[in-house]
């Protein structure tokens, strides 16, 4: 059986499994149905049960009968929105908007509820955002409509101020987003991604047969590495990266694999 790194924990397989099929099944995904597809990436049996029970305790997945009467787990509403929110940044195709401009977070928690503080700064850093000041996080413009779903979803909003505007300096644009964001750090993550990946749609593309339950572990395990970098790369302007971003090419690897692999791999889904 593969080994399941830490690149590709079991609790993250399972998300990504649903955001790429589970939630396109109809009904409830049976217990017995994900034992089968996580079985194919190397997850056994006890750690499928055990991640299903954490994300249940999060609220993320909801126990459900099949039509058939077979004990199945469903996507949460928060769990929906959460998938449908990230399918703007995972499948994105365009480049970013040279001059969409930002949004301002600035926040503000009573020393009382200072863990709300900690819960704050980490969603905003999960979301991409960039520090601009102590209390002030900053992020491209379209970035809004998710942030304000993931603050409402936590009960977040009321310690929360959103502002949208341009950047007027006192430095150049580009010379404050490398203070803004490390951006040697979110490289390295896009050549992590490359190191796994480009050999495998290489492999893929020396092929002229494309077997379901290969596409499905493949499209799967590059899914579930992608699917968190657009999380920590936000998604910048160009113009204000470093030349030959990595990202670019990072992308590219990734809508490779999603055009040869994820229509194949839904037929060993079940889709």
């Amino acid at each position: 059986m593969i080994n399941v790194s830490e690149q590709h924990a079991p609790r993250s397989l399972i998300v990504t499994l649903y955001g790429a099929y589970g939630r396109f099944m109809p009904g409830p995904v049976p217990v017995a149905e994900l034992i089968r597809l996580l079985a194919a990436v190397g997850v056994d049996a006890p750690s499928v049960r055990s991640s299903v029970s954490r994300l249940k305790r999060r609220g993320l997945l909801l126990p459900a009968r099949t039509a058939q009467g077979a004990a199945g787990y469903e996507l949460s509403p928060d769990a929906r929105q959460l998938l449908d929110d990230g399918d703007r940044r995972v499948y994105a195709a365009a480049p970013p908007p040279p001059d969409e401009g930002w949004i301002l977070a600035v926040f503000s928690v009573p020393e009382s509820e200072r863990q709300k503080r900690h819960v704050l700064r980490s969603r905003l850093a999960g979301l991409g955002f960039g520090t601009a000041a102590p209390g002030v996080w900053i992020a491209p413009a379209r970035l809004y409509e998710e942030t304000r779903h993931t603050l409402e979803r936590l009960r977040l909003g009321p310690y929360v101020d959103f502002f949208r505007g341009e950047h007027l300096g006192f430095a150049a644009t580009v010379e404050a987003v490398s203070r803004w964001w490390d951006l040697a750090a979110i490289a390295k993550e896009h050549e992590a991604f490359l190191d796994r990946h480009s050999g495998m749609l290489r492999d893929w593309e020396k092929r002229e047969d494309t077997p379901p339950d290969e596409a499905y572990r493949d499209y799967l395990l590059a899914l579930d590495s992608w699917r968190h970098l657009p999380y920590t790369d936000p998604g910048l302007p160009t113009h204000l990266l470093p030349a030959d971003w990595p990202g670019v090419r990072s992308a590219a690897v990734f809508e490779g694999l999603h055009a040869r692999l994820r229509d194949a791999g839904a037929a060993f889904a079940g889709l």
